[in-house]
């Protein structure tokens, strides 16, 4: 008596990187797990989310920076339509404030680009079993740092200052920006120095990004 084996359903995942360098190294390392099938990729969070809709993968790996737009906001998009797909977001600068904004959005799982590969592969393999549990490797450490703060802790104004040098814009174009007089925008630029003990604008924005008060621009670690 012959039997038919059974075919084994696998894991639909949709890539979405604008690297394409990213996206074939993710593709490879999926590709050598029999559990998972690349179904799609995307560049920008506009295809992401029509790709998703329109292939619904069980998994959507999720580049946090993307050209039109950010991949939170993609991901609150994705969650809304589905409490079931697995969404692992991705990140060049993994701190606290891009952690639990992915937690915020309703990602399940949280892993910066410099971990190695597989260890997207595994958080994607806990994202399509358990969706709506959040995992992240320094996920205990931030919310001891959430829940007592050791850093500078900037003011809203400062915090619009600090984008706007890392933007490179200068005194007149800040002030400018925020309707304030130079004189004040030197003032904030100068209270915004003396908290992260910087001399310059390069040691403030070197500071701001080690404490994660900004994320380093994008690039290929794949």
């Amino acid at each position: 008596m012959s039997t038919t084996a059974t075919p084994t359903t696998r894991t639909k995942v949709l890539l979405v990187d604008d690297h394409d360098l990213i996206r074939r190294g993710l593709r490879h390392a999926f590709e050598r797990d029999r559990q998972f099938e690349v179904v799609g990729e995307a560049a920008t969070a506009a295809e992401a989310i029509r790709q998703a809709g329109a292939l619904q993968p069980d998994v959507v790996i999720m580049d946090l920076r993307l050209p039109d737009g950010s991949g939170l906001e993609a991901t609150r998009a994705l969650r809304k339509t589905s409490n079931t797909m697995g969404i692992v977001v991705l990140t060049m600068y993994a701190g606290d404030d891009q952690l639990f904004g992915a937690l915020e959005a309703g990602a399940s799982a949280f892993v910066p680009k410099t971990a190695p590969a597989d260890e997207v592969v595994a958080a994607a393999r806990h994202a399509a079993s358990a969706p709506s549990a959040f995992t992240a490797a320094d996920l205990a450490e931030a919310m001891k740092r959430r829940l007592a703060p050791s850093g500078p802790q900037l003011s809203p104004r400062e915090g619009q200052v600090l984008r706007l040098l890392a933007d490179g814009m200068s005194v007149a174009g800040i002030a400018k920006q925020l309707f304030v007089s130079e004189s004040t925008a030197k003032t904030h630029i100068s209270k915004l120095y003396e908290k992260l003990g910087a001399a310059n604008r390069a040691q403030a924005l070197m500071t701001a990004l080690r404490l994660g008060l900004l994320e380093a621009p994008d690039a290929p670690s794949f």
